[in-house]
């Protein structure tokens, strides 16, 4: 069991090695403050919702970016039903959405809902926008998200990102173990990262993009499993840098059946190997000739699972030659469980700096933030057997139930 400890060892050390920079992202925001804005231009925005089946909240959406403080006649919204078999197009066009349907079963997924509504907008609109914003049926917009990201596109920040946040946090140890995440996304990675002045990180939703960078790119052309990670990997090997407007506050729904959980996150798992795949040599080629953010980016996709994997593969391989060995329990569980309480008060520690520090924006009971911090760390470990399931299975991309029938008013 030595060996087993010594590995074991080994793993955490290259884990800290790895991850000990967004270690000091926590300190980034006590000594630095964000720059102080360029005058602001209004801009002409058409806002992007690919849907499928969601009738049951794409009318809150819409009305959470109707109830905007920016000007209304700048902001355009336009909904991709996609290969929807509810009545998810007639709510967007009661709600006030232009509405274009779109059903082809053999190109699934967002990225390529993405890529018809931005060349039906080209063939019926022109270039009158200045940028597109990109949402989720599912999400729910503050009423200043606009201006702020409108702020951070007027300093002169080709894409922007925003702050990720939950509206369904309290409901279960799942859909808050998200929730913490994406807190902790926004503020101790992308926040820092803006400080800082390397490029924030798009997650999913909740992104500006020039009108540029969608000619530049022929569209939308990016398909994958997780194609907000192959966007990102994308403009870091160009050279793009993504801003990060803190008050542009997003909520959005989390999975609760831990079933569609492990299914999402194998699908993210799969996903991160594909982008590696495609820009993993120009990530680290970029990340050898200086850039930060490539670096950033090849530490965000990658090591975590490879490091996850091996750890996993080790401490089987390694207590089952103990059993046939003739070892006894304890020397079989001691290092395995040793390696776990270390893991989970990592977590732990992460995790409650998140809650802490965002506190006042967790909208649930103080009991429940306090208990779900507590199980944070058992939800980010399900990610080991997922990581090692999404390396030998087969991997679709399957949509997500949205039922969470909240409106922006219920949150703010």
């Amino acid at each position: 069991m030595f060996y087993l400890k010594a590995v074991n060892t080994v793993i955490s050390i290259l884990f800290f090695a790895c991850y000990f920079y967004q270690l000091v992202y926590l300190l980034i925001p006590l000594f630095k403050r964000d720059r102080p804005h360029a005058p602001e231009v209004l801009h002409r925005y058409a806002v992007l919702i690919a849907a499928r089946n969601e009738e049951a909240v794409i009318g809150n959406l819409i009305e959470s970016i109707k109830g905007q403080d920016y000007p209304s006649e700048l902001v355009s919204v336009f909904v991709a039903a996609d290969n929807c078999t509810d009545g998810t197009a007639l709510a967007a066009r009661r709600a006030g959405a232009t509405v274009y349907e779109r059903f082809d079963r053999e190109r699934v997924g967002k990225g390529y809902a993405l890529d018809f509504l931005l060349r039906r907008i080209e063939v019926e609109r022109g270039d009158v926008f200045d940028a597109y914003l990109v949402f989720d049926a599912d999400n729910l917009l503050s009423p200043g998200y606009i201006t702020a990201m409108n702020r951070m596109f007027s300093d002169g920040h080709p894409i922007v990102t925003s702050y990720r946040n939950s509206k369904n946090f309290g409901d279960n140890w799942i859909s808050a173990g998200y929730a913490l995440w994406f807190l902790r996304d926004a503020e101790f990675l992308n926040h820092p990262r803006a400080l800082l002045g390397s490029s924030a990180v798009v997650s999913g939703t909740g992104f500006l993009v020039s009108r540029e960078i969608i000619a530049r790119n022929g569209g939308w052309p990016f398909h994958s499993l997780t194609e907000d990670t192959e966007f990102t990997a994308d403009c870091m090997v160009r050279g793009d840098r993504i801003g990060y407007a803190p008050d542009a506050e997003l909520f959005d729904e989390q999975p609760v059946k831990f079933s569609q959980s492990w299914r999402q996150r194998m699908r993210w798992s799969r996903g991160f190997l594909q982008v590696f795949r495609m820009y993993g040599g120009r990530l680290l080629s970029g990340a050898a000739h200086g850039s930060f953010s490539c670096f950033d980016m090849v530490m965000s996709i990658m090591p975590a699972i490879i490091l996850a994997s091996v750890g996993f593969a080790v401490n089987t391989a390694a207590s089952v030659l103990a059993l046939l060995s003739g070892g006894t329990a304890w020397q079989l569980a001691a290092p395995t469980l040793q390696s776990i309480l270390g893991t989970y008060l990592f977590m732990l520690f992460i995790g409650g700096v998140t809650t802490v520090k965002e506190w006042r924006h967790i909208h649930t009971p103080a009991a429940k933030k306090v208990l779900y911090t507590l199980t944070f760390p058992f939800f980010m470990m399900t990610y080991i057997p997922i990581s090692i399931a999404a390396i030998f299975r087969k991997v679709e991309w399957k949509p997500i139930e949205h039922k969470v029938n909240l409106s922006i008013r219920d949150l703010t």
